[in-house]
């Protein structure tokens, strides 16, 4: 798909945590890659807050949920996955973070960037309205437009050899009741769901898949289809 008729060919898939990818958009990545895609993830923060062992240290959470995010990856056939580093539960749509992402836009220089809606919508559960997700969605669509089109914007960028790029589209992962763009992703929910599963620190490993199955059906069924993801879909330029 694209709106100037050129195919795409690339994406950039930018998320808060380690494992939001694979639960909001993996049999979509899936898809891409199967099709030969360049698909990169960019992971805002180190995922360091994400347990209840009284056992576990931010310092070994970080290691552990950078290996899960890196063996997900190989699932689902990523070209590369970028770990920002910010601290999970505090991450904040900072110039810094902005900058930071606006880098990786003109490093890999995608044709379709994914992230997660800024905005807060109490209707949608207690995942949805995560700080980190709307500060990650924030900072992502701001680094999209103006700051990774702008060569004036952050000049040290270009001194970094990084010259700017125009994302073609944005989709906002999920949706919610403004969705306009449903992915088939029957064929590949073997694969999602083995990529969701190699988070094991986070992950039920018994019911997950079944949870995932699920929303995926749910979603299928507003349009026709036996599995689907939905994005809002933004075009630029």
């Amino acid at each position: 798909m694209a709106g100037n008729g050129e195919p795409f060919h690339s994406a950039m898939v930018i998320m808060a945590h380690p494992d939001d990818a694979e639960w909001t958009c993996s049999g979509t990545v899936a898809k891409w890659c199967a099709e030969g895609w360049d698909v990169v993830y960019v992971l805002c923060t180190d995922g360091s807050k994400g347990s209840s062992d009284p056992n576990m240290t931010s310092e070994d959470l970080v290691k552990i949920r950078e290996e899960e995010q890196r063996r997900a990856g190989e699932v689902l056939g990523l070209k590369d996955v970028v770990f920002l580093g910010y601290p999970d539960a505090y991450l904040e749509p900072s110039l810094q973070l902005r900058k930071d992402i606006a880098r990786e836009i003109r490093r890999h220089k995608p044709d379709v960037v994914v992230t997660g809606s800024p905005t807060r919508d109490v209707e949608r559960g207690y995942y949805v309205s995560h700080p980190d997700h709307l500060a990650a969605g924030e900072a992502a669509l701001s680094a999209v437009f103006p700051t990774a089109r702008d060569r004036l914007t952050f000049p040290e960028l270009l001194d970094e050899g990084l010259e700017p790029h125009e994302v073609r589209e944005v989709w906002i992962a999920g949706g919610g009741d403004t969705a306009d763009n449903y992915v088939d992703v029957e064929a590949y929910m073997d694969i999602a769901i083995t990529a969701l599963k190699a988070h094991v620190s986070q992950v039920d490993q018994e019911n997950a898949g079944e949870w995932f199955e699920q929303g995926r059906i749910r979603t299928g069924a507003k349009i026709g289809m036996a599995y689907a993801e939905a994005f809002k879909r933004i075009p630029f330029g």
